[in-house]
């Protein structure tokens, strides 16, 4: 149970801080960029009530290495779609060969 609730309020925060990371690129390339600095860490403080207490239920049960590979795993499951559906950027090769990588540093991570 712990992990399903860490994992969950990790997908959720992620969403936040990605778009508090990148959707300024795209929604206000027009603004100074101080204004996109603003808007941008409005954004993150709801990534922020989201992530401390996911990281905090997690740490219960998972190692800060477990926490943190699992929020790797979930921000390239939460970046690819962000970056192909909002951010109209091409497929990529690449990112498989990272998603790779990921379910490598997983296994590590994990193995007992």
């Amino acid at each position: 149970m712990v992990i399903v609730q860490t994992v969950l309020l990790l997908v959720m925060s992620n969403i936040f801080m990605t778009i508090a990371w990148y959707a300024h690129l795209k929604e206000l390339n027009h603004k100074p960029w101080l204004v996109a600095v603003f808007v941008s860490w409005g954004v993150a403080f709801f990534e922020y009530l989201i992530q401390v207490p996911a990281n905090r239920i997690g740490y219960t049960e998972l190692s800060l290495g477990q926490l943190k590979i699992i929020q790797e795993v979930i921000t390239l499951s939460v970046f690819v779609p962000f970056a192909l559906f909002y951010m109209n950027q091409p497929l990529k090769l690449d990112y498989l060969w990272a998603a790779l990588c990921l379910a490598g540093a997983v296994y590590f991570v994990f193995r007992t």
